[in-house]
């Protein structure tokens, strides 16, 4: 039986397969993105499982990157924790940590793309405005009152926020997609909101942090991953995932797949990755 065929199988892995039978990738490379806002709980394990297991199985590499984007809940505490959680597991991350906070400066100047192309603008409804306005799973939401500014407009408005010039909830940047879409995820959602607070990497350099639809595709895309797995509540986010890289002057599109924790052929899965080699041979 040769190394492909002893593996376990799911429909990652399938696609994982197909990829590199047509020469879409030539090599994989996955990451596990937690944000460091508290302990890691089983499901957890079960991603770090799967991704850095496939990575394994695959000779590709998998990043531990740090999805640190809210300093208001975030610690250093946390960071050395998962870390451990990872070693202790039996993984090691492929080259340096990465953390999404590397990437602030290229995030603002893709925020400005989107603004530049008239797909993005500065919104001053407050966040329950939002909500209301959002809509529900039965009726379409409404345009916020503040969405047609001029590109000139956002743009000051945009480095207004950066530069302070707001209080916390006064003002936020929104995707401009489309308020009557049935996936809500896609109704003009926050890309940056405002927060005055010390961030663990970046220190008072920043008082607006990017939202996590904006930051994971993009953060996957200049790292070079190439199969982007989340679990099944992320799906519609696929969506956002999608039309973020698509909208910006990204070399690259990494795509997202979605696995249920449930599913039969996922749990084989990581089941196997996650025993102790003694017990594998004694299955």
């Amino acid at each position: 039986m040769s190394e492909a065929e002893a593996r376990p199988s799911n429909f990652i892995r399938q696609i994982i397969d197909e990829d590199l039978a047509t020469g879409k990738h030539t090599t994989v490379h996955t990451r596990f993105p937690p944000e460091p806002n508290g302990y890691l709980h089983i499901g957890h394990a079960k991603s770090i499982c799967l991704n850095f297991g496939i990575a394994q199985d695959y000779q590709g590499q998998c990043n531990l990157r740090f999805d640190d984007t809210n300093p208001v809940k975030e610690d250093i505490e946390y960071v050395e924790s998962i870390k451990n959680d990872v070693q202790w597991l039996g993984f090691n991350w492929s080259g340096d940590i990465c953390y999404s906070s590397d990437y602030f400066d290229q995030l603002y100047a893709y925020a400005v793309e989107l603004i530049n192309k008239g797909l993005a603008y500065v919104d001053e409804l407050s966040a329950d405005e939002i909500r209301e306005y959002r809509g529900s799973l039965t009726a379409p939401g409404k345009n916020s009152p503040y969405r047609d500014r001029s590109v000139e407009e956002n743009l000051a408005l945009f480095e207004k926020m950066r530069a302070g010039g707001f209080e916390e909830g006064k003002a936020c940047l929104r995707a401009k997609i489309d308020m009557a879409s049935p996936f809500i995820v896609m109704r003009d959602p926050v890309l940056y909101r405002i927060k005055f607070a010390d961030h663990h990497q970046t220190g008072s350099k920043w008082c607006i942090y990017p939202m996590y639809d904006f930051t994971h595709c993009i953060s996957d895309a200049l790292e070079g991953i190439t199969h982007s797995l989340c679990t099944l509540e992320f799906q519609d986010n696929r969506r956002l995932y999608d039309w973020v890289l698509d909208n910006i002057s990204i070399p690259v599109h990494p795509r997202q797949y979605e696995f249920s924790r449930s599913e039969s052929g996922i749990h084989r899965d990581v089941q196997a990755q996650a025993e102790p080699a003694g017990d594998r041979q004694a299955r």
